[in-house]
């Protein structure tokens, strides 16, 4: 049985003073939490105050961004390497956001894939169609093809670490969530790409998170689906007690 997931994306929100009051104040809420794996997913200032404040727990911490290159002549990035000295063990990929306002493309997300696996990372690889797509009847085209071309030159053995999120791009920020059976519908999409890729065994063990406005109201009937294996949370993140429930819906 696959192992719940629930990670929190603060996205542009919170100091490091701000991450360690949210980790004192989350921790005792899930100190008996054994059903799921959480991590916490920073900016970037805020990573060494997260590593620290969360050491010795079993609460990881990841990046929201990364490039594929180890070092060199890039202004305002951050390599893989520089996230695994700081402490992360996962880091988001291609999330929406990154796709709409700074033109990442299926292509780069790719290369992003394979340098973070190289790196050890864990990478939290995100897909999802935007309100045309879907209305248009080209959520399962679009899924595919981002898969096909994200996935592209990563062996069965590579790709042990990853996880997947699918994230309707429609219910990012705008309180819209898809319906739980929209959204395992969706899963099932996404674990045939995976089978595609990387073999039956493999696709079957793959984790595949929802991330669209994932809240404490809607967080039960979603993990609840056999498909969904956990969230991807945004706003609902950024309260200890709205994220700590969020982790306890999916216990069941």
């Amino acid at each position: 049985m696959r192992r719940k997931l629930i990670a929190a994306n603060w996205k542009m929100y919170k100091t490091p003073e701000g991450a360690r009051e949210f980790a004192a104040a989350f921790l005792p809420l899930v100190k008996n939490v054994h059903h799921a794996e959480i991590v916490v997913c920073p900016p970037f200032v805020c990573l060494p105050a997260m590593v620290e404040a969360l050491h010795g727990t079993r609460i990881g911490v990841g990046g929201q961004n990364m490039l594929w290159e180890n070092e060199g002549a890039y202004t305002g990035e951050i390599s893989p390497g520089m996230l695994r000295a700081v402490g992360c063990s996962h880091v988001i990929i291609g999330h929406s956001e990154r796709r709409q306002y700074f033109g990442e493309t299926d292509d780069t997300v790719n290369r992003k894939l394979r340098s973070a696996l190289a790196a050890g990372l864990q990478p939290i690889v995100c897909v999802g169609e935007v309100l045309q797509e879907r209305e248009a009847g080209l959520t399962e085209e679009v899924l595919a093809r981002q898969c096909n071309i994200a996935f592209s030159e990563i062996s069965t053995l590579e790709a042990a670490p990853l996880i997947v999120a699918y994230e309707p791009v429609w219910a990012i920020g705008t309180g819209k969530t898809a319906t739980p059976e929209m959204a395992a519908d969706a899963h099932r999409v996404l674990r045939a790409e995976a089978a595609k890729a990387f073999g039956d065994e493999r696709a079957a063990n793959l984790r595949i998170l929802y991330g669209g406005s994932v809240k404490p109201e809607n967080a039960k009937a979603l993990m609840s689906e056999r498909e969904i294996d956990g969230a991807l949370v945004g706003g609902g993140s950024l309260d200890p007690k709205s994220f700590a429930t969020i982790v306890a819906a999916g216990d069941f």
